[in-house]
């Protein structure tokens, strides 16, 4: 890529999206073409189609998705395999019409079955069961990817996969319905503190922040204490004394890996300007009836922590003293997810931010704005 070349991002207002937006500003990317939802509805194919003919991108970054935690991903499974679908068919076919030079399209670590063996390296992808909560994402996410793939052995196109671990960020979704796992805790643990404070004006003003619906600036102390009973936010007395304790699904078992997104824009650009399907074809050897498959990239930070020390981890950052307590009644989703990015530290990229300098970043900025 060069500075000035026409470089459109895909859901530049989500959290991947809007970090590798000010990646490719800050290192001096200067012709960036975006448009919103409201300005184009990327699951409307004829909408899309006439997007790319007058725009005419040279570089593509497909990070438009719709997303979710483990509760969304299991109760709006339909909207999830379709409206992603909907979103890679579009940009990709539309990218191959009109002669994209590169495209880059954000996968997920969830792509890997729910047993895969750890650390999942790239050929773990489709030899097992996917973990049957977001299976319906997985699977258009796979999809997206293997048309990336059969766009370039078929049409030559330059069309390349990354599997981004979790995320997290300035910009990401705190809607306890829908959030991932790590700024619903922090969500969680930061309303879980002004109870603890008595602070209503502040758990107030979180709650029509994020655009709860029936709160406003008048809402009782009863209704702000029964939205926060509802996601397992509560007042106990214990031995006489008032505490309060937050009830957190699963058993906190499960392993994770995070990755701050400023880390992960990092990684796509230095992908985007290092890596080619071209050079993946020829590394494969001479034959050319060899099967090529398996050509995305890892991302991550290669380290893992438990749901029930992360919660633990973001507890100490934000402040809160209460009580922490895991329902195992509720589901764990995969034990456990930790990227093998072997392949990608060989290409010269290694993940920079530890795991609670950015939480604390995040938190700071949450509560500022």
């Amino acid at each position: 890529m060069n500075k000035d070349s026409r470089i459109y991002i895909a859901g530049h207002r989500g959290l991947v999206g809007s970090a590798i937006m000010k990646d490719l500003q800050q290192k001096g990317y200067v012709n960036l073409i975006t448009r919103s939802f409201e300005e184009l509805d990327l699951t409307d194919q004829s909408k899309v189609a006439a997007f790319f003919g007058r725009e005419k991108p040279e570089f593509v970054f497909l990070a438009a998705a719709k997303v979710g935690g483990i509760m969304a991903n299991n109760v709006y499974r339909a909207q999830f395999i379709y409206e992603n679908l909907q979103i890679q068919n579009n940009i990709i076919h539309q990218s191959y019409l009109n002669g994209v030079k590169k495209l880059l399209f954000l996968g997920s670590s969830c792509v890997y079955p729910k047993n895969a063996p750890q650390p999942m390296t790239e050929d773990c992808l489709l030899t097992g069961e996917l973990e049957y909560t977001n299976e319906p994402y997985a699977i258009a996410k796979i999809a997206g990817m293997k048309m990336c793939e059969s766009y370039n052995l078929q049409y030559g196109t330059d069309f390349i996969s990354v599997m981004p671990t979790n995320l997290y960020g300035y910009n990401d979704n705190f809607n306890l319905e829908t959030s991932h796992v790590l700024p619903a805790l922090l969500r969680k643990i930061h309303l879980g503190k002004c109870l603890e404070k008595s602070d209503l004006p502040e758990i107030r003003r979180d709650l029509i922040k994020n655009n709860v619906e029936g709160i406003s600036h008048d809402a009782g102390e009863q209704t702000l204490l029964d939205y926060l009973g509802r996601f397992g936010i509560s007042e106990i007395t214990q031995n006489g004394s008032r505490n309060v304790r937050l009830s957190l699904w699963g058993t906190g078992n499960p392993l994770r890996e995070f990755l701050w997104v400023e880390d992960m824009a990092d990684a796509c650009v230095f992908v985007m300007e290092n890596y080619s399907f071209p050079d993946v074809r020829v590394g494969r050897g001479s034959n050319v009836n060899a099967e090529i498959r398996n050509t995305h990239i890892n991302i991550g930070s290669g380290k893992e922590i438990t749901i029930r020390d992360l919660a633990f981890l973001v507890k100490e950052v934000v402040g809160f003293n209460g009580e922490i307590r895991f329902d195992a009644d509720k589901p764990d989703g995969t034990p456990r997810k930790l990227l093998d990015v072997s392949k990608l530290n060989g290409l010269g990229w290694q993940a920079k931010t530890a795991l609670k300098d950015g939480i604390a970043a995040v938190y700071h900025h949450y509560v500022s704005v």
